[in-house]
């Protein structure tokens, strides 16, 4: 089988897939988001709790293989409920989302932390002055420019996530990975379909990557900008 000829055959199975690569990508980062600037909230609260499980989450979940957690949430959690005596499954693209978006999470909490660590001291203190509490100057003065600082490394996590997704195709997820295996299985065409489904990638993260550098330079332009308006 020629190259044309398995192009022809994988090419609309592989779009199909990378169409659930991209969708569960997308939806886990918008829940990691969520989640991560939670952690990060509670990783820099005053309060000794919520400070020690955002630690322990953060921990748990770069000190464990994204494998591991995604049988965990595949296998794992329902086997605990189902022992309960509740009927209770998860569909490989709900689990594969809850695991990304976990995984995730704990990196975007980090990068969260790291703009908010990047932010001058000096403008919390400004902003309590003023008589802002300090949850109020955190998420009105501080937050909107950690998120602002924090969009390279953002963009950067989504790219990992994307390339993450191939690991749930373990969990028969029908993603592209999981779509090139079933193709190989039935026509033993690996050299041309790996080859493929690496073309694949490589647009979409490349698309990604030089909207990453746009982006972090338009930021360190207008960061320029207002400096020399203030010089």
């Amino acid at each position: 089988m020629d190259f044309s000829q398995v192009m022809g055959d994988v090419f609309p199975l592989l779009m199909r897939g990378m169409v659930v690569t991209v969708e569960t990508a997308i939806a886990s980062l918008i829940i990691a988001l969520v989640l991560g600037l939670l952690v990060c909230m509670m990783g820099m609260s005053r309060l000794t709790v919520p400070r020690l499980i955002a630690k322990a989450y953060i921990w748990v979940i770069r000190g464990t293989p994204l494998l591991v957690q995604t049988f965990f949430v595949y296998f794992g959690i329902p086997q605990l409920i189902q022992s309960l005596g509740f009927n209770f499954r998860l569909s490989p693209l709900a689990a594969g989302i809850i695991t990304l978006s976990m995984n995730a999470g704990a990196y975007i909490a980090e990068i969260f932390r790291g703009g908010i660590e990047a932010i001058d001291h000096g403008q919390m203190e400004a902003a309590r002055s003023l008589g802002l509490s300090h949850y109020r100057a955190m998420f009105r003065i501080i937050l909107p420019q950690a998120v602002r600082i924090s969009i390279p490394s953002l963009v950067n996590q989504f790219i990992i996530s994307l390339k993450d997704t191939s690991i749930i195709s373990v969990i028969s997820l029908a993603e592209i990975v999981y779509e090139a295996k079933i193709y190989i299985g039935r026509t033993m065409q690996s050299f041309v379909t790996w080859t493929i489904v690496g073309a694949f990638y490589l647009v979409i993260i490349t698309i990604l990557s030089q909207i990453s550098t746009h982006v972090e330079k338009r930021l360190d332009y207008g960061q320029k900008s207002r400096r020399q308006r203030t010089a």
